[in-house]
């Protein structure tokens, strides 16, 4: 007897849903009617390109005899594909790459078809339209276009897509839909926004601008009267707890990293250590200590207790004459990325932590943090946590203004899709903003390039081989203001 207390049936040998052998019912009306999923071999893509045939070729007639194009070919073009619950493929959409090159995070969604039998009511063209945005996020995709027949438009509006202009397909109209990706702003908004409301009361308790007067937001705080820059980083507890040795290197790296963005050299590391036992705290020494000697910075003095939850901060000092302000920009400087692009993602860190640094010689990193030091542009900061995309928008909220960053200039590891790239810590990398033409940064073996520009308004574009601009940024990124 099953468990709704129906009767057993009989036994076959064929395999049997695992609902239906209970009995539950109640679930079995509510399962959705059909399921989608990535075509899986030549029957499914031959089944999808049947629907597309019948459906534009000889029910719309919207291609003389084949609706196939390069795309099709493209080995990096996915098909999501809609089942009813018999198997059959009743429905489909194609994604990837815009063009042959390299991909840029640019992907275009085509050729959604739903046959003609199973339209309406039953949403097969609104989860398949869901399912390419999900997939498309999924692999770092920052722009997402689809070119939508006419009378489609008002189901992408319903679902959250975007129209940007008339075009025509195949001697008919269409329209441009674009899916707002919102990575790079989510990111800002969740690691940065709240520094300008959280720090406004020490501001008004006498400190006239944290940092001082034109380094406010900088990465590291020049000391009153001195030629010392104080930088301090705490590293993500679950991080120091899980790897130990990883996070006490990431302790250097990060506080190195924010004097050299000031044009600063290293004078010495102070460290503040809490870990469960006396086996944790020496993994952690043990990775400081590691980076301290690789970048040849001293470890003068800290503290350390046992026995408490995992907890990482390191204070650095630095000097400089002249410190390099992160708000030094201008409307019409260029900006430059300079970039380590070897090594790899960290194990455990995939698309969130590039490791360029952990197997690196002492002279190749000391040649990458002086290298701001060396050239002196007019603004320099630190691609920290909120990725290159985010930190670009510290850098020109800070100088009062706005930027544009161009895609296809972003030097970039081939390892990285775009969207990883600029949302992630790179290990070592550095945007500065300078007048056009000025010499690039003696920076070692990294890698720049002149990516974008400082311009009038505020926040961040993002600049696509077609001259069209999508938001990263819309606004400010802390809300600290100029500096």
């Amino acid at each position: 007897m099953y468990l709704d207390g129906s009767a057993l049936a009989p036994a076959v040998d064929h395999p049997q849903d695992i609902l239906a052998l209970l009995g539950d019912r109640s679930t079995l009306a509510r399962r959705p009617a059909f399921r989608i999923e990535e075509a899986d071999g030549r029957a499914d893509l031959a089944a999808y390109l049947r629907l597309r045939r019948e459906t534009f070729v000889h029910e719309q007639e919207l291609f003389a005899a084949d609706d196939r194009d390069g795309r099709d070919g493209d080995p990096r073009t996915i098909v999501l594909i809609a089942r009813d619950d018999q198997g059959t493929v009743v429905g489909g959409v194609r994604l990837g790459p815009v063009d042959d090159g390299p991909d840029l995070g640019w992907w275009q969604g085509g050729r959604l078809v739903v046959t003609r039998r199973v339209r309406g009511g039953r949403g097969i063209g609104a989860a398949l339209v869901r399912a390419a945005c999900a997939r498309a996020e999924a692999a770092g995709v920052l722009r997402f276009d689809a070119t939508v027949q006419a009378r489609g438009e008002a189901l992408f509006r319903r679902l959250g897509w975007q129209r940007v202009r008339d075009v025509t397909v195949a001697g008919a109209p269409h329209v441009l839909m674009r899916w707002p990706v919102e990575r790079i702003a989510a990111l800002s908004a969740a690691v940065k926004s709240p520094l300008g409301p959280l720090l406004s009361g020490l501001r008004a308790a006498g400190t006239p601008a944290l940092g001082g007067p034109g380094f406010v937001g900088d990465d590291g705080a020049p000391v009153p009267g001195t030629d010392v820059i104080a930088a301090c980083d705490a590293i993500v507890p679950s991080m120091v707890e899980r790897d130990p040795e990883w996070a006490g290197w990431c302790s250097v790296l990060v506080n190195v990293n924010d004097l050299a963005a000031m044009g600063a050299s290293p004078l010495g590391l102070l460290d503040a250590v809490g870990a469960r036992d006396t086996a944790h705290a020496a993994a952690i020494l043990a990775g400081l200590e590691r980076a301290a000697r690789a970048y040849g910075v001293p470890v003068l003095g800290g503290h350390t207790q046992l026995g408490v939850p995992a907890a990482l901060s390191v204070t650095a000092l630095g000097r400089t004459r002249r410190p390099v302000p992160g708000g030094g920009g201008r409307p019409g400087h260029a900006v430059r990325l300079t970039a380590d692009l070897g090594g790899a993602w960290r194990p455990g860190y995939r698309g969130r932590q590039w490791d360029s640094s952990s197997h690196r010689r002492s002279g190749e990193l000391r040649a990458m943090t002086g290298a701001v030091a060396a050239a002196r542009p007019a603004a320099a900061k630190d691609v920290s946590m909120a990725g290159i995309a985010g930190t670009l928008g510290m850098l020109a909220e800070a100088s009062g203004c706005g930027a544009v960053l161009d895609v296809a200039a972003v030097p970039r590891p081939r390892a990285a899709t775009m969207g990883d790239w600029l949302t992630c810590f790179p290990g070592f990398a550095v945007l500065t903003a300078d007048e056009p033409g000025a010499p690039a940064l003696p920076a070692g073996p990294a890698t720049g390039a002149v990516c974008g520009e400082l311009t009038g308004g505020r926040g961040v574009g993002l600049r696509w081989p077609d001259g069209d601009i999508t938001e990263a940024v819309t606004a400010t990124v802390t809300g600290m203001g100029t500096a």
